[in-house]
């Protein structure tokens, strides 16, 4: 039997609650140390769980804690920049409802793991934010800005794209890349019915790639990717490029609908109209994405996550490879003796996978034209994959490393 570690978990979003979730399972002392002072149910936008992503749920048991929220995806509309429906597909798992694609907020879904971590009897504490790792051969020590510290086996950098973890002990050198692309989100209750509840419709239009889903309460959740400009003292551009430090306020709504509307109105398609309709809050992001070949471990201290392999945001991939990441190192963990072993066999099983993940999701914010199984409605379009659900089966063993790379 495999000696039960201590494990550190910084960051307590979805890729920390899904670790500690997992390694809890896997029978390891775990605790979660989150720098926001709250859950955060407000920050962020929303997600789509993929099938992949689900069935990772499944093997750390939070099924149900997720799907009590969000609304579930069973179908995938196209929708050409004339507004007609040039295809329509069923989404990967839409007859399991254990495995049906879910949509749901970002903020709701980081409260609902937050929850039951703590349920299951993990210590989580907010307000903990990261200054110093002290990583000896035997023990990693994280400090706080309060003073205070804690001492473990083993420690998670589940911190997100800006991970203090990365900085501080991993990869120092490490920066996000702008991927090409800003992103916009936000939410309509009074746009004219534009769909059916379950489906999530894709309208390829010439200026934005727009999506969205309708709730069963009626709210219509969208987002648009648009291709940016640059951005010069000339006067406004085609579209908003990445935003720099001290260049200007942050954009109210109105500010992000107007950028938004004159791209989404050069085509007959729903698009701006349910973008005009809303009176909620718009968000924008650029899209940005970690370079291949970003160091992930430093001795006893593992990246996961978007900490690890952020990717642009265009395979809507993001929510389900965090929580694969959790699955497989938590097997890991439980399989394997040596925790430096483990965590080599992780990454070795993990690695090609994520970086895939980052390559085609770039590609699309590049503007890559992708065939209707890749667009983002079907995140990545990951199809039944026996492999990855071999490592994602809680009951499987976790296969070793090939003996040439032993």
């Amino acid at each position: 039997m495999v000696p039960v570690a201590h494990i550190l978990v910084i960051g307590g979003g979805i890729a920390g609650t899904a670790a500690a979730l997992g390694l809890r399972k896997a029978g390891h002392d775990v605790a979660v140390f989150e720098a926001h002072p709250d859950t955060a149910e407000d920050i962020g936008a929303f997600l789509t769980l993929a099938a992949n992503g689900m069935r990772a749920l499944a093997q750390i048991d939070a099924t149900d804690a997720v799907t009590a929220i969000g609304f579930p995806l069973t179908s995938l509309r196209l929708l050409d920049d004339r507004g007609g429906e040039v295809a329509r597909a069923p989404l990967a798992g839409a007859d399991d409802p254990t495995l049906r694609y879910r949509c749901l907020r970002r903020g709701e879904l980081n409260a609902a793991l937050q929850a039951e971590a703590v349920r299951r009897g993990t210590p989580l504490r907010h307000g903990a934010r990261l200054v110093a790792v002290d990583a000896g051969a035997e023990a990693v020590t994280a400090r706080f800005s309060d003073g205070s510290s804690a001492t473990a086996d083993l420690l998670i950098g589940a911190d997100g794209l800006n991970s203090a973890v990365r900085r501080l002990v991993v990869a120092p050198a490490a920066r996000p890349r702008y991927a090409g692309r800003r992103v916009y989100y936000g939410y309509t209750d009074t746009a004219p019915a534009p769909g059916e509840t379950g489906a999530i419709t894709m309208v390829r239009g010439s200026a934005a790639a727009f999506g969205y889903a309708v709730s069963p309460a009626g709210e219509t959740y969208w987002f648009a990717r648009v291709t940016a400009g640059p951005r010069t003292a000339a006067g406004p551009r085609t579209a908003a490029g990445p935003r720099t430090a001290g260049e200007a306020p942050d954009p109210t709504p109105a500010d992000l609908r107007g950028e938004l509307l004159p791209l989404l109105r050069e085509d007959a398609t729903p698009a701006g109209d349910i973008v005009a309709a809303g009176d909620g809050s718009v968000m924008a992001t650029d899209a940005t994405e970690l370079p291949l070949g970003t160091p992930w471990r430093a001795g006893r201290v593992l990246l996961v996550g978007d900490a690890a392999h952020a990717a642009s945001p265009a395979t809507g991939q993001g929510a389900s490879m965090v929580l694969e990441d959790a699955v497989v190192l938590a097997k890991a963990l439980r399989d394997l003796p040596d925790p430096r072993t483990a965590l080599t066999v992780y990454e070795h099983h993990r690695r090609p996978h994520a970086e895939h993940n980052i390559t085609v999701s770039g590609a699309i914010s590049r503007g890559a034209r992708t065939p209707v199984r890749d667009t983002p409605a079907a995140p990545g379009a990951p199809r039944e994959d026996d492999a990855l659900n071999r490592l994602l089966d809680w009951d499987t063993p976790l296969p070793g490393l090939p003996r040439t790379e032993r």
